[in-house]
């Protein structure tokens, strides 16, 4: 028998998919740029946004007639409900042989599963949120989360990952911020990018999301409208998802939901097309956001019909409808025998996901779906990471009287609506927090210690006693009574506060869970005020999704500790830094604000966003980005930089060092970070951003010298015009230990003519550690 060339795999990927193409109907064409959710759910809250409204009558579609002509993905076998792991792995492979059987050429569907802050399923390990990543400041650590989650996926069957999130925080009261990275793009960029590359290393297709603008919408409401301006979109939202393609290898691309100057991200072939595409040099595919096309006609109206919705999205870019068939089945289909919509556009799309199918072994005759080895999604190697990964990311941002670490035999009261809770260390899409709260009889399927279990065992001589004070929203304040006789009679409280994730309001933070203000939610404020006002040292410990406003305590705590949401080894990592067994080296990738309304803040701010006497707001954060404390000194020494400035060319690279130094008496990691100062330029600039960190482990007495190799083009920014361009003049070179606390300055002159940059363009501003001793 001869084998078809598309079945060849000795044959370059795109001569497989030609042949393949020009042997299939249009149906069957069709059927690739879809997907089945056959566990959605049309009752109960949903995962998804308006779920409910646009699941209505995909009972109509019959699964096995449906699947006769192909099937392009499969939507969530095991997130969204509980399926034990092995059994799930087991059932999607029975599925995937009734696809492969169905369809006249046997090609398998696409699976695709959310993987934000692990793997989100019933029993797999609930990492810490990728908002915690960002404060680790370590890429490499990350890298080795996305390439763990991504061998968990492959184990199941699964072959793409709807992460990470790379937008931008703008405005902390948006919902999602726990989801993102931190307000930096450079920080969002490098650390997002090492995960891809893990994502990517374990064979499964990395998909950058919400591309692009979604994190800046307006009043901070999910799915608001965006009206950023074309610098703003060009130098702070773009640049994270343009360093994970070119040097994550990420192989698909998520449409935002929202609009920008009145055109949606899903109908937008600037975006989908002209600059990701023909610009960027991205080959991979686009998908909606989970009806995000059926949106264009009900929620965004540049659509008449389903059928026109699918024409703006294909002509826009979008090769696949997640996470069903809307749009893009039966309306599709119709317009296009009418003529409505060019065929064109169908094999366009049907192209680039075959194409993925491809790569991915799909296509391959050998291909079998039956998974390989025994599975365990929440391994002690996964746990051993996800503590690693809580502990390097919990920030010690204040500890003015050396109150910490606790001694070992202390009284602690521990007060809080966090202390006693599992679900205060998850984010809102982990499975507990995203899917368990719809079937309460099934069990956690992880163990998850609390703050509260975890501090008795860090320190078993401690006397340690427990009062909730009120729920994490509820205004209740009659625990309070008990909060203050269990803090009156300790040595020191450690409160525990902060929020509960959920979907849709159905949380403090996560999806749709937006904040009008930043005053920790309920009556927490009302509760941490009684508590001072005993005389007892308080320790505060937050669990949450977004900075809080804590200025109303501003040398009235003994001590504030932050851990976004650290996934479930989360408990022992506060717990190790409480007791100091685990010496804090998280920093800040987001402000912490000194008054909660008012000034939504990032520290990405020109002169005008700072400090000023024309105003008496002063939006000037308590604690800056880049924050962070130690149990250890670090001394910082032998910097290279001249007190004159150096001239180098608009195109020319400057190396900047210092050597750090552990000068205390136990190991700990400091993190250089290197800020740019542009004094004066043809448009107005940031006042300081970050454009590159070191993080530096170093043992007691152990020194490190870190490089910082600058090139021009670390400068640039987007002009009037829209070019992006290195200007010739002074800069400053700012190494410090937060945005605000520079302990070092290296001065340039560049010179030469205003050079504008194409792809080609360096991202990243690369560094070199040697270890001193």
């Amino acid at each position: 028998m001869t084998t078809a060339p598309w079945r060849d795999p000795a044959l370059p990927a795109a001569a497989r998919v030609d042949d393949l193409l020009s042997r299939m109907t249009l149906e069957e064409k069709t059927a690739q740029l879809y997907g089945v959710w056959v566990g959605a759910d049309t009752d109960g809250d949903g995962v998804a946004p308006l779920q409910r409204e646009m699941t209505a009558g995909s009972s109509a579609y019959e699964w096995d007639e449906l699947i006769t002509h192909g099937l392009g993905q499969l939507t969530r076998p095991f997130g969204t409900a509980p399926v034990d792991p092995a059994l799930g792995a087991q059932a999607l492979a029975r599925a995937q042989r009734r696809i492969v059987e169905a369809g006249r050429f046997g090609i398998p569907a696409l699976t695709h599963e959310e993987c934000l802050a692990g793997f989100t399923a019933w029993r797999a390990t609930a990492y810490p949120v990728p908002l915690a990543w960002g404060a680790t400041f370590h890429p490499e650590l990350v890298e080795e989360l996305g390439r763990r989650i991504g061998d968990d996926l492959r184990s199941v069957g699964v072959h793409q990952g709807l992460a990470p999130v790379l937008d931008v925080v703008r405005d902390p009261r948006w919902g999602r911020v726990e989801e993102t990275i931190g307000e930096d793009p450079y920080l969002v960029g490098t650390v997002g990018t090492a995960y891809v590359r893990g994502l990517e290393s374990a064979g499964i297709v990395a998909t950058l999301k919400h591309f692009a603008g979604y994190a800046a919408s307006s009043g901070a409401r999910n799915q608001a409208p965006v009206r950023a301006g074309i610098r703003e979109f060009a130098d702070v939202t773009l640049p994270p998802f343009e360093l994970a393609l070119r040097e994550g290898g990420a192989r698909s691309v998520m449409a935002a939901y929202t609009d920008t100057d009145g055109v949606p991200a899903s109908a937008d072939p600037g975006l989908l097309t002209e600059l990701l595409r023909e610009r960027w040099g991205f080959t991979g595919t686009v998908v909606s956001d989970y009806f995000g096309i059926g949106f264009l006609q009900t929620l965004h109206r540049v659509a008449g019909t389903e059928a026109q919705a699918a024409h703006a999205a294909l002509t826009a870019g979008i090769d696949v409808e997640l996470p069903s068939l809307k749009c893009y089945g039966d309306p599709l289909l119709d317009a296009v025998r009418t003529g409505e919509v060019p065929q064109a556009l169908i094999d366009r799309a049907a192209h680039r996901v075959l194409l993925q199918k491809c790569e991915l072994g799909l296509l391959d005759e050998d291909w079998r779906p039956e998974p390989a080895g025994r599975i365990n999604l929440d391994s002690a190697a996964n746990r051993a990471l996800a503590r690693r990964l809580a502990e390097e990311s919990v920030v010690l941002l204040d500890n003015p009287d050396g109150l910490l670490p606790l001694a070992p035999d202390t009284r602690i009261a521990v007060v809080g609506p966090r202390a006693a809770d599992a679900l205060a260390m998850l984010g809102c899409y982990s499975f507990p927090s995203h899917v368990l709260t719809d079937h309460p009889d099934v069990p956690m399927g992880i163990e998850i210690p609390t703050v509260l279990e975890s501090l008795r065992a860090e320190l078993p001589d401690a006397k340690v006693t427990f009062a909730q004070g009120c729920e994490v929203s509820d205004p209740d304040t009659t625990g309070f009574e008990e909060a203050v006789a269990r803090t009156a009679e300790a040595d020191v409280c450690v409160a525990v506060l902060g929020d509960r994730a959920g979907l849709f309001g159905r949380g403090t933070s996560g999806e749709g869970c937006d904040a009008t203000d930043l005053r920790l939610p309920g009556v927490q404020a009302e509760l941490l005020d009684t508590l001072v006002a005993t005389g007892v040292p308080v320790v505060l410990v937050l669990l949450t999704g977004r900075p809080y406003a804590l200025g109303r305590w501003q040398g009235r705590l003994a001590a504030v500790v932050q851990a976004f949401f650290p996934g479930e080894e989360g408990g022992p990592a506060v717990a190790g830094v409480l007791s100091g067994r685990v010496n804090p080296s998280g920093r800040l990738p987001v402000s912490v604000p000194q008054v909660p309304g008012g000034q939504p803040w990032t520290y990405l701010q020109p002169p005008l966003g700072l400090r000023a006497d024309v105003s008496n707001l002063d939006p000037t954060p308590l604690y800056p980005f880049g924050h962070g404390r130690s149990y250890t000194e670090f001394v910082w020494e032998d910097f290279t930089g001249s007190a004159e400035p150096a001239r180098i060319g608009t195109d020319g690279s400057y190396d900047l060092a210092l050597t750090v130094r552990n000068a205390g008496d136990r190991a700990g990691a400091e993190v250089v970070q290197l800020y740019l100062h542009d004094p004066v330029a043809s448009v107005t600039r940031p006042d300081v951003r970050l454009i590159g960190y070191q993080r530096l482990p170093l043992e007691p007495g152990g020194s490190a010298r870190v490089t910082f190799r600058f090139h021009g083009d670390h400068s640039a920014f987007t002009d009037r015009s829209g070019r992006r361009v290195v200007e010739p003049g002074a800069l400053e070179l700012r190494l410090g230990v937060s945005s605000a606390d520079v302990r070092h300055t290296a001065r340039l002159d560049l010179t030469g003519p205003v050079r504008e940059l194409g792809p080609d363009r360096r991202l990243r501003c690369e560094t070199e550690v040697s270890v001193l001793g």
